[in-house]
């Protein structure tokens, strides 16, 4: 491979995981590698359209004044991820504001912000955060495009996997399977380009198993991340009793009965962790495949009345593995059991794959240039060597 390919190639792979994370990282609601701001609030240090490097709040260590952080905001625009400096820090959270803004964002209707709702803080090189110019006009200007491209997919194909929550990601995975393909055809070409016509061609089932085993390990992925992450929930610290669960009296605490449903066709295993004055009982409970399990969660309302927020973490894993196995993963760090479970569901389902189908290519013989396609494919399959 000369320089000049191999240039491009890491030039591509690195195109497709930005696209990738960013994509993903909207579909949980939490910036997975990159984010980028849209707003003047952040203004000198990002410019709106500006990007920057977000690092999980599991690895980036101990928030400090002056860090950049991505936190779930409960009443700024209404709520959602927004990226703000920490400017202070009080009893009840910590003081956040925009670069731009006069005043913080709790001197508004914000709240103290907690730790369970940090997500991610921005990739600082020699005290400064580092940004990545213009990587939200671009993904902007591209993802319009997307939309039209899955929803057209949609209608033309019948599937409503790409209308739905997870078309981007489909789509992604759909061209580069497609990208990958056409490359590999015409490398073929080029090779056998001065042997007879009478030759077969077709892809390599190498392609094939590893695009199906992708999305495999993606839907996997999803399975397990789309339902976790930190659930909030809110209480009344009040000078009297009130059997409203979310009413708390003062400097108490009070029981909740928490449901967990598990509506597929695993198992699962969840892990909860509370944050400040709140508590969960058990912290890890095993839900059969279309079962269920309660968990008591403890809320305490501090000494001064009005309205509070309290902050539990909930992380969900296929039970694929034993479940001492997945605990010592997890106390490690929670994403370890996403990746061991994603290694034992795509690694038997490549060596199989290649396996069923050989390691040659699924081919297309020139004698079915008649036939159609559906016909061809079938015949192909039968017939491969």
């Amino acid at each position: 491979m000369g320089i000049r390919r191999l240039l491009a190639t890491l030039v591509t792979a690195t195109l497709v995981l930005a696209a990738l994370a960013l994509v993903l990282g909207s579909l949980l609601g939490q910036p997975i590698l990159l984010s980028y701001v849209e707003t003047e609030s952040m203004q000198p240090t990002l410019d709106p359209g500006d990007g920057f490097v977000a690092v999980p709040s599991a690895v980036a260590g101990p928030v400090e004044q002056g860090d950049v952080v991505v936190f779930q905001a409960q009443e700024l625009h209404g709520g959602g991820l927004t990226t703000h400096r920490v400017v202070g820090r009080t009893n009840q959270g910590y003081v956040t504001g925009g670069d731009n803004n006069p005043f913080t964002d709790q001197a508004g209707t914000e709240p103290p912000v907690a730790d369970e709702q940090i997500v991610a803080e921005a990739l600082k090189v020699n005290g400064e955060v580092l940004v990545i110019p213009h990587l939200g006009d671009v993904v902007t200007g591209l993802s319009g495009g997307l939309e039209d491209v899955r929803y057209w997919l949609a209608a033309f194909t019948g599937l409503g996997i790409f209308a739905g929550p997870q078309g981007l990601p489909a789509l992604l995975i759909l061209g580069l399977v497609l990208y990958y393909a056409v490359d590999v055809l015409r490398e073929r070409g080029q090779r056998q380009y001065d042997r007879t016509t009478e030759r077969e061609t077709g892809l390599n089932t190498r392609l094939v198993v590893g695009a199906l085993a992708v999305f495999l390990v993606f839907s996997a992925t999803m399975g397990m991340v789309g339902p976790s992450g930190t659930n909030e929930y809110g209480i009344v610290s009040a000078a009297y009793e009130d059997e409203r669960q979310d009413v708390v009296p003062a400097g108490e605490s009070k029981n909740n009965t928490l449901g967990v449903t598990n509506g597929g066709f695993l198992p699962v295993v969840v892990f909860y962790e509370p944050g400040d004055m709140a508590d969960v009982h058990p912290r890890e409970v095993y839900v059969p495949a279309r079962g269920e399990a309660n968990v008591t969660a403890t809320f305490t309302a501090p000494p001064e009345t009005g309205g509070y927020s309290r902050y539990i973490v909930e992380r969900r894993y296929f039970a694929v593995l034993p479940v001492s196995v997945i605990r010592s993963l997890y106390q490690v760090h929670p994403w370890l059991p996403i990746v061991a479970i994603d290694l034992l569901l795509g690694v038997p389902f490549y060596v199989a794959g290649r396996k069923l189908l050989g390691s040659g290519r699924i081919r297309e013989r020139t004698r079915d240039r008649g036939l159609s396609r559906l016909a061809s494919l079938k015949r192909a399959l039968r017939g491969r060597e």
